[in-house]
């Protein structure tokens, strides 16, 4: 049990650590191979910070562990609107531009929506995940021509100071995309055995140990993300990359795992983790739709009310391992 536990703690780590070294490799990759910046920023750097639920919801579904691929991709969402929006809205209100309610809470709230009619039937087939895949390269190709037709695009621009920051010549890039993708998949494999064999000591179901310990620790990067844009008073890519983990977690990652093996999907998820992962994505547009509907912003007392929700209902899931529900 204990080793178990050590398993889940060692592998949270590198994994995270490996996944920054995989996205700065890529990065620098795509830059000698002369990929413009915004695609560099949709593609790699974007989308970087969800590789560790990518990759360790693919190994679950390809291992058997239905409950904790769908686990990781939907706690992940959890936690990263409740836990993370809230926690960083705390210590800075965050601003809401009328552009992200406009165009990105709408197709995140349009993609759970299908994501909930998927799991009406109990299991996330492949040709549900194929739908899922083919919306989540709609939504990239679409994103990307918009991106080209804005000509001061603020991904791009980001994207262009990242990569300057993070320059190296061709042979370390190699090496580190190499490498970091290496240790990326056997921190993986390290963190799914620790958290099926707690899950199995503990008598609980794999799910459970996905929403909760597995999801926080694969959000690492979202909160690293989020608080250093803040700091930099850059709301817009704050909150873009927790709308762009949500779609990239409710269809690439689900969609990758539900394609490699069909997901027999718990009634419970429906009912209480999807639903309140709708209620937390409705919940986020409506804050930042404002009273005048050009954007508001998600202000401390909003950020403080995320946090009761996500510690209420961590401590409904513990309440599960106990046995008090």
């Amino acid at each position: 049990m204990l080793l178990a536990f050590a398993a889940i703690v060692a592998g949270l780590i590198v994994l995270v650590w490996s996944a920054d070294r995989f996205v700065d490799g890529a990065s620098a990759t795509a830059v000698h191979a002369g990929m413009p910046p915004l695609l560099i920023g949709m593609l790699v750097i974007g989308f970087g910070t969800s590789a560790p639920e990518l990759v360790v919801s693919a190994l679950a579904a390809s291992q058997g562990n239905p409950g904790l691929a769908l686990g990781n991709a939907y706690g992940s969402n959890i936690t990263n609107i409740a836990l993370i929006i809230g926690l960083v809205a705390l210590i800075s209100p965050i601003a809401v531009s009328s552009q992200v309610v406009r165009r990105e809470l709408p197709i995140l709230l349009g993609v759970t929506l299908l994501a909930g009619a998927q799991l009406l039937d109990g299991q996330i087939s492949r040709a549900d995940a194929w739908v899922l895949l083919g919306v989540f390269a709609l939504l990239m190709g679409w994103s990307i021509v918009q991106g080209v037709r804005n000509k001061d695009d603020k991904l791009a621009a980001h994207a262009q100071g990242e990569l300057v920051q993070a320059a190296m010549p061709l042979r370390r890039a190699l090496f580190w995309l190499a490498f970091g993708l290496l240790v990326l998949v056997l921190s993986s494999r390290l963190l799914v055995w620790g958290a099926v064999t707690v899950a199995q000591s503990l008598g609980v179901s794999e799910l459970i140990i996905g929403l909760t310990i597995v999801a926080v620790g694969t959000s690492l990067p979202e909160l690293a993300s989020s608080l250093a844009a803040i700091r930099k008073n850059e709301h817009d890519l704050a909150l873009g990359n927790i709308i762009g983990s949500g779609l990239f977690n409710t269809l690439a990652v689900v969609g990758l795992a539900g394609a490699i093996m069909p997901l027999d999907v718990e009634s419970v998820v429906l009912w209480r983790d999807w639903m309140l992962m709708a209620l937390l994505t409705l919940g986020l547009f409506v804050i930042g739709l404002g009273i005048n509907g050009r954007g508001g912003r998600v202000n401390r007392i909003e950020g403080g009310l995320l946090l009761l929700v996500y510690a209420c209902y961590t401590g409904y899931l513990a309440g599960t391992i106990i046995g008090w529900f």
